[in-house]
């Protein structure tokens, strides 16, 4: 693996841009979340597919899939930045979180399986715990179910965190915005039935809020109990694909998110809400997930809100 070019700030976040052959780029970061030192919370998102081939309105990532990621491709890039800072591979971090979330849909990779057997082994890490986010796609029931054997063999008593991506409650129009075929509502809640232990950590529902997207807190409760399951509502982040679908933000990623009505009528069903907005200079970095800095670099031009920081060239 040879990283090609850096964007961001070590202060908040950093994009790196790697080639792993026969012109295959991808895309990983890391993430502080202020005002905590990297001791305390540090966040790793990793690329599992070169591209994606589900094509998500709001994300960069989709379009130009070519394949699969080996499990060795997904651990050089932990490998990559854990060694910049730990070349013991000893992370004190106390909570040191894996995202397999930057480029691709991770249970169409059923290597993504591999890398979490291994983790533990790799790194000496007590505050470790990796984080899957999914749209659920069909057809992928056998890398779910082995999901389940791997978190409670390596990462049981809150130490895995699992979300669903859902983006509305409108089923019809979750198939516009994820527009592949999914699991449906109640396909999702028998598999977290089945995930869910005592003491897990709350299945998480996010939802990257579109104006005009109805989140109806009477259909998740037909489905989703709020005694394992939570609700994390974010910014529609400001890519080039979000402005092509003219996709607007619910939330203002400028303005205090607590107000939001939907967040309050969902806390009224009895949810645990959580509105996360991050850090607007992460947008001008291209650090937030659905973000492809690759597509920046390629298209010569700025998406307004976002990809304005300068991309270092590296070798």
């Amino acid at each position: 693996m040879k990283v090609v070019s850096i964007a961001g700030t070590p202060q908040l976040a950093m994009v790196y841009m790697a080639e792993l052959g026969g012109g295959k780029m991808v895309e990983f970061v890391e993430a502080l979340q202020p005002p905590h030192a990297r001791e305390q919370r540090w966040i790793l998102m990793v690329s599992t597919l070169f591209g994606c081939p589900v094509g998500c309105l709001m994300c960069d990532a989709g379009g130009g899939y070519r394949g699969r990621l080996s499990a060795g491709q997904m651990l050089a890039q932990v490998d990559y930045l854990v060694e910049r800072h730990y070349p013991d591979r000893r992370v004190p971090a106390a909570k040191f979180k894996i995202q397999f979330a930057r480029m691709g849909e991770p249970a169409l990779n059923p290597a993504v399986l591999e890398v979490l057997e291994e983790l533990p082994r790799r790194y000496r890490a007590p505050g470790l715990m990796p984080s899957l986010s999914t749209v659920a796609p069909h057809g992928t029931g056998a890398f779910f179910d082995r999901l389940i054997e791997v978190k409670d063999q390596h990462y049981p008593n809150g130490r895995f965190q699992f979300q669903y991506s859902l983006h509305t409650t409108d089923e019809t129009l979750r198939r516009q915005l994820v527009p592949v075929k999914t699991w449906g509502f109640g396909q999702m809640a028998e598999y977290g039935g089945r995930f869910w232990r005592p003491g897990d950590r709350k299945i998480t529902l996010n939802f990257a809020l579109a104006a005009g997207m109805p989140v109806d807190p009477q259909v998740l409760l037909a489905h989703f109990d709020p005694r394992r399951y939570l609700v994390k509502i974010t910014p529609i982040n400001p890519t080039y694909r979000a402005r092509q679908h003219r996709l607007v933000s619910h939330l203002d990623p400028c303005q205090a998110g607590g107000g939001s009505p939907v967040a309050q009528a969902l806390a009224r069903a009895g949810y645990e809400v959580i509105v996360s907005l991050g850090e607007v200079e992460e947008n001008r970095i291209g650090s937030n997930c659905g973000q492809y800095v690759l597509n920046y670099l390629a298209s010569q031009g700025a998406v307004e809100g976002g990809y304005t920081y300068e991309v270092q060239r590296v070798g």
